[in-house]
This record gives C-alpha cells, sequence and structure tokens, in this order.
C-alpha cells in the first residue's frame, strides 16, 4: 500500500482520516474479508502519525463492525454490517433505522423542477414535479441513493435544508398535513450506474437492490413515487409470509420482488388466455396492497417510501 500522509488542513480528525482511507479500502476490496491489516507500526509509518492515533482509528472500525481485533494480532477486515430493512411497513429507512438505535445521515444531492418519467406523471396525476435526490449514510457509511417525485403544488416551500438529516416523510405529515399511509413497493436488483455508484461508493456495475413504488397519503391521494438504490452488501431483506392473513412480511435478509404487471407475452389474446399463474399474481399483489393499507390504517403509523 503507498506511503501517504493525512490531510492536517482538513477539519477532521487525523483518526477519522486513517479510519475513512481504511474503510474505503475495506469496502472496495482493496483489503478483502478475511485479510489481515498492516501491523500499527506499519500504519503509523505509512500515514505518519502516532500509534496512539492508529489505534484510535482501528478501534473506530472495530466499533462500526469493519474490523475485528483479537489480543497480540494484526485488525483483520470483516464482511460488514449488514444494516436491516423492513420493505413493508410504510415507514420510512429514517424511522426504522432511529427505532433500532442508528443515526441515519441524510445529504441533499438535487432538489429541483423536473420533467418526470410519464409513469411517474401518471402516479401523481401531473407534470409539475420536483425530483428530490438523497443519499443516506452511517457512520459516513453510504446505504443507499434515493431518487423521490412529489407533487410540486403539494410541497411549496420545501427546501433542501429542511431534510438533511431528517425524514421526509415526517416533514411531510408535520409540515404539508400529507400523512403517507399506504402504497405499492417492488424490490429488484439492478447493476448501479456510474454517478450512483460513485455516490455509493462502489463499482460501476456493482450489485445493487433497488426498491421502487408509489405512495398514497391519508384521502388516497397520490403523494410520491420513489426508487430508492440500496447497497447489497450493507443492506438486506427477509420474507415472511402470513398465510393466515394472505399478507406478505418483509423482514431483511433476502431480496423480495413484488408480482408486476403481466409482459405483453403473459397478455390475453382472443383464443390464449392469459395463464392462470398470472391472474393468481396479479390478484394477490392487488390484495397485498390493500391488506398492506387496511393495517397501516388501523396502526395510523407514519409513511413509508424512503423518507
Amino acid at each position: 500500500m503507498p506511503t501517504m500522509s493525512v490531510d492536517r488542513s482538513d477539519p477532521r480528525p487525523l483518526y477519522a482520516q486513517i479510519a475513512a482511507e481504511l474503510r474505503a479500502e475495506i469496502r472496495d476490496r482493496t483489503i478483502a474479508p478475511g485479510d489481515t491489516l498492516p501491523s500499527e507500526a506499519a500504519l503509523q509509518e505509512r500515514f505518519g502519525v502516532s500509534r496512539s492515533v492508529v489505534r484510535q482509528a482501528l478501534a473506530t472500525l472495530e466499533e462500526e463492525g469493519v474490523v475485528r481485533r483479537d489480543p497480540g494480532r494484526a485488525a483483520v477486515a470483516t464482511a460488514g454490517v449488514e444494516h436491516r430493512r423492513l420493505v413493508q411497513r410504510v415507514t420510512g429507512l429514517f424511522d426504522q433505522f432511529s427505532r433500532s438505535g442508528l443515526e441515519l445521515a441524510t445529504r441533499v444531492v438535487r432538489l429541483e423542477e423536473a420533467a418526470p418519467p410519464a409513469h411517474v406523471a401518471r402516479h401523481l396525476g401531473t407534470r409539475a414535479v420536483l425530483r428530490l435526490e438523497r443519499v443516506r449514510s452511517v457512520r459516513a457509511d453510504p446505504l443507499s441513493y434515493v431518487r423521490t417525485w412529489l407533487p410540486a403544488d403539494r410541497v411549496a416551500g420545501l427546501s433542501a435544508d429542511m431534510l438533511t438529516d431528517s425524514s421526509l416523510h415526517r416533514l411531510l405529515a408535520a409540515r404539508f398535513g400529507a400523512q403517507p399511509v399506504s402504497g405499492r413497493r417492488q424490490v429488484r436488483a439492478v447493476p448501479a450506474d456510474s454517478a450512483i455508484a460513485e455516490s455509493l461508493g462502489v463499482a460501476p456495475g456493482a450489485p445493487l437492490l433497488l426498491l421502487e413504488g408509489s405512495t398514497f397519503d391519508q384521502h388516497g391521494a397520490p403523494l410520491e413515487w420513489f426508487e430508492s438504490w440500496h447497497r447489497s452488501d450493507r443492506v438486506v431483506f427477509d420474507i415472511e409470509a402470513d398465510e393466515s392473513a394472505e399478507q406478505v412480511r418483509l423482514h431483511p435478509g433476502t431480496a423480495f420482488t413484488e408480482p408486476t404487471a403481466p409482459t405483453p407475452a403473459d397478455t390475453a389474446t382472443p383464443g390464449h388466455p392469459a395463464p392462470r399463474l398470472t391472474r393468481a399474481h396479479a390478484l394477490a399483489a392487488e390484495l397485498h396492497a390493500e391488506l398492506t393499507r387496511l393495517a397501516e390504517e388501523e396502526k395510523q403509523e407514519k409513511g413509508e417510501g424512503d423518507g
């Protein structure tokens, strides 16, 4: 590894700079999971700092779960911490992480009026929309990139400052009187494009989990369309099926793709009805969306997407 000095003009503490550099090397697999990190003496020489600074940097990484340190041995890179994401609940990432004691940082990348894609305009019922893009992180480790489309007339006065390190859904409810209560979601595995890869600190083409869907307010009016790209090495989803309620509950661990509309090849034509399985999937998707809406109204929980 190349010798380098820390930037003493950087406002961050020296140990934080070293931790960030080592974290990036572990994240990019320059140091693979299971590999031994250089010794404290080697890191001290590499960065030009005291051993106490190196030890503080390693302690930070150990607390984050990025490295494991055993007495008398050099630190070892781990596979990293996997953060839990509940997809089915109509509560956003911010609230879910807050409840588990994690602080989710939010950086606004873009907030501007923009022409929406056709499917977004259809859902929102207007082409006068705001395009909001954010990066969500835990302990400076980026987890997701979120693009949200909002009806401009419903969020007049919305600013980036309001959304820094805060919840969009809480803000929609408290300031704009719009309570997100229902919606429909799907999860797909997609490759990272170059812009999102750079924001999430992964290589272009790296696998991401895309959570995409629509949200409605307490009156049934369309409130948002969102796309949220999650790092697949940091965030995972599980599925838990409850046959008695005919409802799917999602928990982190395994990717879930909600049944989607039939493709043209599956669509019924005269003399060639659509496969029964396709119709069943469509009905199941509608039932799932309705049950979710009713359950969330009963609980009066606050909104989802990626607020």
